[in-house]
């Protein structure tokens, strides 16, 4: 293949939050073709839905130059594949790279001279060329940086905002020699609006992403750690933030559950790279613990107000509002409500988990959790605003108060209530 933008066929390897979009916006200017495993994904794009609701129906049918396979022969044609695919942390909170190997041994079998393998998916540095590169060259034959190149650029995407979308949040790209670089940049700058920063190498590239997360991460640990001590204090978190707020470079970070597919995993890629080569990194992982305890911090601090009003804790009715990690959109990878739920459990209370963004099916698959149609009006001891849907918020106070119990604790997570209304606010 000649590197020249007029012969590219691009093939976008995973579906999800971060491939789809991208493939529909290659679709506009290429061949494109969206390739994932899941066979019911790829027959619900080809008839025109997402259920992600990040790309619109008009939005896919905008796409005139797309198709949508599961068969790893129609990938053959391609000769740019980008990988979107998961990169999640394992039980032991270490890297999961399984699916990232997963696909470039998948690519190995597909993969031509002078073809380019781009990944997108958050890993740590100097994973693309240690993990993936000798996959492909192992099972394909071909020589990197030879018969066959690779580049880097970090997904963007974040789902549910209809704002930052991904031809409008500027990209980082690189490539694994100057002249790949340069093209894979130009690829990139002909779909992406706000443009591109080329990296100067693909490792650079790989640890630019993983610090905007974990920067995000230490950030928000750090409000929860001062919410924790305002709290002990008696004084209104939310008070003080906006007081602090009125300084121009007070950072206007709130406390809470920091979960998702990014925030809460990026640190661990990096932590694991440190410790790899010899360096334990004090100040990141000490953000991780704050950030992973505060979902039985919420409970501590629920069960805590319920034993001083009388409510028996035991046999409780608990209604969490929210399951998705973040509002107004239906994603529940790495939600950190289901440790509120968990813990929850271990005081045998009885809880119903409300969403109405979030397909049953997949809470139920992913977290055994059996979501309810509807709250119970006059039947919950204690009520959890965990997630700040915009369906939530318009709640008005004595539709919030004809679920509750006429003795009863509400505990606003996500400060969405009014003040008067709440009984614990984080």
């Amino acid at each position: 293949m000649s590197h020249s933008l007029s012969k590219v066929k691009v093939a976008i390897i995973g579906l999800g939050y971060v491939g789809l979009p991208l493939a529909v916006e290659f679709g506009k200017k290429y061949p494109t073709l969206g390739f994932d495993v899941n066979t019911k994904r790829v027959a619900e794009l080809q008839q025109g839905h997402d259920f992600t609701l990040e790309v619109s129906a008009e939005e896919l049918a905008d796409s005139a130059y797309i198709s949508y396979s599961c068969d790893i022969d129609d990938l053959k044609s391609s000769n740019i594949y980008i990988v979107t695919v998961p990169t999640p942390i394992d039980e032991h909170k270490q890297p999961d790279l399984t699916p990232l190997v997963k696909a470039s041994q998948m690519l190995a079998k597909v993969i031509s001279k002078g073809d380019i393998v781009i990944y997108e998916s958050t890993v740590y540095p100097g994973a693309t060329q240690e993990v993936c590169i000798p996959e492909i060259e192992k099972n394909s034959g071909l020589v990197f940086n030879k018969d066959f190149y690779a580049g880097y650029s970090p997904e963007r995407i974040n789902p549910g905002d209809k704002e930052h979308r991904v031809t409008n949040i500027l990209k980082v790209t690189s490539g694994s020699t100057p002249k790949i670089a340069e093209f894979i940049d130009s690829l990139y700058r002909s779909i992406i609006i706000a443009g591109t920063y080329k990296a100067s190498s693909i490792q650079v590239a790989e640890a630019a992403k993983v610090i905007e997360n974990t920067q995000r991460d230490l950030n928000i640990a750090l409000i929860n750690e001062l919410a924790v001590i305002f709290n002990k204090l008696n004084i209104d978190t939310e008070e003080v933030l906006k007081a602090a707020g009125t300084k121009w470079n007070f950072l206007p970070f709130r406390p809470g559950l920091v979960g998702g597919h990014c925030i809460g995993v990026d640190p661990y890629y990096l932590t694991h790279k440190a410790q790899a080569i010899g360096y334990n990194p004090e100040v990141i992982l000490a953000g991780r613990r704050i950030n992973d305890g505060m979902g039985a911090y919420v409970v501590s601090q629920l069960v805590k107000k319920m034993i001083k009003s009388n409510i028996a804790v035991n046999g409780a009715n608990v209604l969490v509002m929210g399951l998705t990690f973040k509002e107004n959109c239906p994603d529940v990878r790495n939600t950190k409500i289901v440790d509120i739920i968990a813990e929850l459990a271990e005081y045998d209370t009885d809880v119903d988990v409300y969403d109405p963004w979030v397909n049953p099916e997949e809470a139920k698959h992913e977290y055994g959790i059996e979501l309810i149609n509807q709250p119970k009006h006059g039947h919950y001891d204690a009520v959890i605003f965990a997630v700040a849907h915009n369906e939530f918020k318009a709640l008005s106070s004595s539709e919030i108060k004809a679920l509750m119990k006429s003795e009863h604790i509400i505990y606003d997570l996500k400060y969405m209530l009014d003040p008067q209304l709440a009984d614990i606010r984080l």
